[in-house]
């Protein structure tokens, strides 16, 4: 028998990925491009064989496949729950961060096409719930397999996010300028 945890912390990756994607979908049909991933550097496309890496190591755990490694730093179902709680609580806020962002979602920095600056809904609470979103998700994840391959991931997904906050900021302030500035006075960057 699989403790609920585990499948709860599996079909989140799935959850959180489908709303992603969906949404790109959705916002295609309607004319719109949502995806500009990559567009601005390059770099970027490292992402893809890591992120791969990161499901395979969730799915391996969670089904009983070839794992990587079987060290593991605790074992606590109080805490598993915990990250349970984090794992729904990243859900909810992607959740409401793609129904906030209406019309100007996009995945990536889109200099071509920008649509309005969100400043209501979730984003009068943090500036950047869909990264907020993705760090309880790995936070989650983590406590409820907590192996050093995802601790790393969940660091190392952290500075990536913080970097790409940064250079979102710097396209936002040159864009939108006082609005933006007026914006950043009010709101905090994370939480």
């Amino acid at each position: 028998m699989m403790p609920a945890q585990i499948i709860i912390g599996a079909v989140t990756l799935l959850l959180l990925i489908g709303m992603v994607l969906t949404r790109v979908q959705l916002m295609k049909r309607r004319g719109i491009k949502a995806m500009y991933f990559g567009n601005l550097d390059k770099k970027d496309f490292l992402i893809p064989p890591f992120a791969l890496f990161y499901f395979y190591n969730i799915f391996a755990a969670a089904f009983h496949l070839p794992v990587v490694s079987t060290q593991v730093f605790f074992q606590s179902e109080i805490v598993s729950w915990a990250g349970v709680c984090f794992c729904l609580a990243g859900l909810l806020t992607m959740l409401l961060s793609l129904i906030s962002f209406g019309r100007s979602f996009r995945v990536g920095i889109d200099t071509e096409h920008p649509d309005k600056l969100v400043t209501t809904g979730i984003f009068a609470l943090s500036r950047n719930p869909v990264y907020v979103a993705f760090a309880a998700v790995l936070l989650g994840q983590f406590l409820i397999f907590p192996n050093w391959i995802l601790l790393l991931y969940m660091v190392g997904g952290v500075c990536l996010f913080h970097r790409q906050v940064l250079l979102e900021e710097e396209y936002l302030k040159s864009h939108y300028g006082q609005e933006y500035a007026e914006y950043c006075d009010r709101v905090r960057r994370y939480l």
